[in-house]
């Protein structure tokens, strides 16, 4: 800490100390304040952030070079091809700040990353470890399914739970390991309800969640080169599934050249009056995410994108590519002129296909183990963590 310019001592200034009075950690203008000064820094290197996420810079030389850099509060990844500049770049970062160079990426924000010539492998085994451990069901006997496809959860079923801040303190770190585990998502979406007034019935829901991790801990995601970089979303619905109030749930998976890069499972915040309002509104939710991204991948220059197709296994696939209104779409016209327009602009190529291969089934309704398995597999989660 260094005395503020002008100040001048009354006195014998000789072993005095300065008092600080409020430091940077807890205010609300910090956060603020460190990115605009990191943003500063990085401006001056060249790096231009990203519109599409605020918390992506970039910079693209002239021999077609380029540099990403994605920033966490004060937790930094820097990639690309660019090596010579990379280099530069942690130089730079040096001289204004007090980094460390951890080298090679293994482990960011409690995901483990594992690098090889054949792909990369994300996982969280140790952050679901230690839920395990920390709840006492690491001995446990493991299940296939992380939710009872017999059962609904209600609102005030059964007997209040005792304690409801450990309910919601776990249920957020199950909602921090569905970024690795698509396959908890709509499980954890469902229990994510009750956070208000938890019940015994619900605790029990977050337990078998717990003991279906334990089955596979290690389970990730695992990103490989397929020579292609096509843009393929599928969407699904579950129309009237939830008991209580009949809200629908929306799902949906993006896959980038055969890679999963973004997926959610959320409840829909209307009822919807029949499957088609169901599917067009997840179709929509959909959509702008696929927009998001396009517009994210043009900006970074990663990839060229034509068109993306958009996978729906309900026949709102087909009137969303038909120029004339039907009667069962008239209330939900906002939500056909949206989509309507991303396809008429040749930006979302809609298609149909068999339930069987609806991807999004994992988002929308609990399945079975075989099912699970079988999506996971085309979703490429593994366990690479698991023997051989």
């Amino acid at each position: 800490m260094e005395q503020p310019p002008g100040f001048v001592a009354q006195g014998e200034s000789r072993g005095f100390v300065c008092r600080l009075q409020k430091a940077l950690y807890g205010l609300k203008q910090s956060p603020r304040a460190w990115f605009g000064r990191l943003s500063s820094v990085l401006h001056k290197f060249g790096m231009v952030r990203s519109e599409a996420d605020h918390s992506v810079f970039y910079r693209h030389s002239s021999t077609n070079q380029c540099i990403y850099l994605v920033v966490y509060v004060d937790d930094i990844v820097i990639t690309r091809d660019d090596q010579r500049g990379i280099c530069d770049l942690k130089q730079h970062l040096f001289q204004h700040f007090q980094t460390k160079d951890l080298g090679r990426l293994k482990y960011f924000l409690g995901i483990e990353v594992a690098q090889s010539k054949s792909g990369i492998a994300i996982s969280r085994r140790k952050y679901a470890l230690d839920i395990l451990e920390e709840t006492g069901v690491l001995n446990c006997k493991p299940i296939d399914t992380p939710m009872d496809p017999n059962t609904k959860l209600m609102p005030n079923q059964g007997e209040s739970f005792s304690d409801p801040g450990r309910y919601r303190r776990l249920v957020g770190k199950l909602n921090y390991l569905t970024m690795t585990r698509p396959d908890i998502s709509f499980a954890v979406s469902v229990v994510s309800q009750f956070l208000n007034s938890p019940c015994d019935s619900h605790w029990d829901a977050v337990v078998r969640i717990l003991r279906y991790i334990k089955g596979s801990p290690g389970r990730g995601i695992v990103y490989e080169n397929r020579g292609h970089n096509n843009v393929v979303a599928y969407t699904d619905a579950d129309w009237a599934g939830c008991p209580s109030d009949r809200r629908s749930t929306s799902g949906y998976c993006v896959l980038i050249g055969g890679n999963l890069i973004s997926w959610k499972s959320k409840k829909q915040s209307v009822v919807a009056r029949s499957s088609a309002e169901a599917e067009y509104r997840a179709m929509a939710l959909t959509t702008c995410e696929l927009i998001w991204l396009k517009q994210l991948l043009d900006e970074l220059k990663f990839c060229k994108i034509e068109s993306m197709s958009h996978i729906c296994d309900n026949q709102a696939a087909v009137i969303a590519s038909n120029p004339v209104f039907h009667e069962r779409t008239k209330h939900i016209e906002i939500d056909c002129h949206f989509i309507r327009e991303k396809i008429l602009s040749g930006q979302i190529v809609t298609s149909f296909v068999n339930s069987n291969d609806q991807l999004a089934d994992i988002f929308t309704k609990s399945l079975r183990g075989p099912r699970i398995s079988c999506i996971c597999t085309k979703l490429d989660a593994y366990d690479i963590y698991a023997p051989a």
